[in-house]
């Protein structure tokens, strides 16, 4: 073999290996092994994640997209519209939507193992008008 074929091969298994090890799938998924302790309030812990995250301009807001998020219409959007499952809470479309497991995470910025833990809390606590 000539140099030239052998550089060649060693620049071909080169990169493969930064291509495989780019590839490489760890930790990049939000765990939500968090578990929030102590009693959740809608008013006073979900609706606040939905005010920083969710009803903005164009998103969860009166007249965006459904379910609307804003402090005074998120219970009963949340409740009517089959988001909430308190016989299988971690099941619960809401819940499903912040974890990322429903396409785009929510919020777009990405799953919060905070914000997952509370709302899977709330729900599990039977999801009341608080």
């Amino acid at each position: 073999m000539t140099s030239s074929s052998i550089q060649k091969i060693l620049i071909f298994i080169l990169f493969g290996l930064v291509v495989f090890n780019g590839c490489y799938y760890d930790d990049y998924i939000q765990k939500d092994d968090v578990e929030f302790e102590g009693d959740v309030t809608f008013s006073n812990d979900i609706i606040p994640i939905f005010n920083k995250d969710c009803n903005t301009s164009g998103c969860h807001n009166t007249g965006g997209i459904k379910p609307d998020l804003s402090s005074d219409n998120a219970y009963n959007a949340l409740s009517n519209g089959n988001y909430i499952n308190t016989d299988n809470p971690t099941e619960s479309a809401l819940y499903q939507w912040m974890k990322g497991n429903r396409a785009t995470p929510m919020p777009v910025s990405g799953s919060v193992s905070e914000y997952n833990a509370k709302v899977l809390a709330w729900i599990k606590q039977g999801s009341l008008n608080n």
